[in-house]
């Protein structure tokens, strides 16, 4: 079985999507609609912006959103995925991949969040912290320890984990996984905490939202963040997807699940091949790649 994987938010590079513009004519049109739902040409800072450009919010997510749904659209009837998967932001393009979303409800729903999280990072101070070669269970367990808010945020591999939480938090749970002789513990250069309690406010934003847009029955189940299990059922869907926002992305699950219930190969689609390098260590043994066109 084909499993298709979609990138989050990290994945933006400058120039990304032009070659696609330039070469591809359902490209042009799906990235000219996206400046008009925007409101901003989008695409000017996708292929021209600085890195720097490419860092805001408001222009991060919706630019990582557009590379992979556009590259999806490309590959045109190539693209018969079996299942689908999404790291935080790219569950929504999982979800116009396999027909749930329709394109243009899925950029809006994307915009929104992107609005909501920032808005939500600048009520309170708050990090992330990326925990390199610790058990899971450790980190569980600190995070637990210290008063201050701060939860696991990603499971992204055996031994790859990001928390999330207040200043305070991420602070003291560094200082003790470095005490407890931890490979690595540090801060990201990210907004605030996602994933985390801290993203209430934008959970209650998005929920509105999402609650109101259209979601069809997918042509395949998605394994979902929140759950790591698969879903076809629109209204758990959005469920779902609503309480991502401050619930663990559990991906080193979702991986598991996905090659146990038959997934043979995974293909990412969209900027970068950060998925396929998470998806090797947690099983080295399945194939991975990226589009090739």
């Amino acid at each position: 079985m084909k499993a298709y994987v979609f990138p989050g938010q990290g994945a933006q590079f400058p120039g990304m999507g032009k070659d696609l513009y330039e070469n591809f004519p359902v490209a042009k049109e799906l990235f000219e609609k996206a400046n008009s739902i925007l409101g901003f040409r989008i695409t000017d800072l996708m292929f021209t912006g600085t890195a720097e450009d490419l860092k805001q919010t408001r222009v991060t997510q919706p630019a990582i959103f557009l590379h992979s749904t556009v590259m999806a659209a490309v590959l045109g009837d190539t693209f018969r995925p079996d299942m689908v998967a999404g790291h935080s932001l790219g569950e929504f393009s999982a979800l116009v991949a396999n027909k749930t979303l329709l394109f243009e409800d899925g950029l809006k729903l994307v915009a929104k969040r992107a609005e909501a999280m920032q808005k939500a990072c600048e009520l309170n101070p708050s990090s992330m912290a990326a925990i390199i070669g610790a058990d899971d269970k450790l980190v569980e367990d600190v995070c637990a320890s210290v008063a201050a808010v701060v939860v696991p945020a990603n499971y992204n591999s055996p031994g790859q984990i990001v928390i999330s939480g207040s200043d305070e938090g991420v602070d003291q749970v560094i200082a003790e996984l470095k005490n407890r002789n931890v490979r690595k513990a540090i801060k990201l250069a990210v907004g605030g905490a996602f994933h985390s309690p801290f993203m209430e406010p934008a959970r209650t934003e998005l929920a509105e939202a999402i609650n109101v847009s259209p979601f069809g029955k997918p042509v395949c189940p998605v394994y979902q963040n929140v759950t790591a299990s698969p879903s076809t059922d629109p209204p758990a869907i959005k469920a779902n997807l609503i309480a991502q926002l401050t619930s663990p992305v559990l991906w080193t699950q979702t991986v598991h699940k996905m090659i146990a219930d038959g997934a043979a190969s995974f293909t990412e689609v969209g900027p970068g091949s950060v998925l396929q390098g998470l998806i090797k260590k947690i099983n080295p043994d399945v194939a991975t790649g990226g589009v090739v066109f």
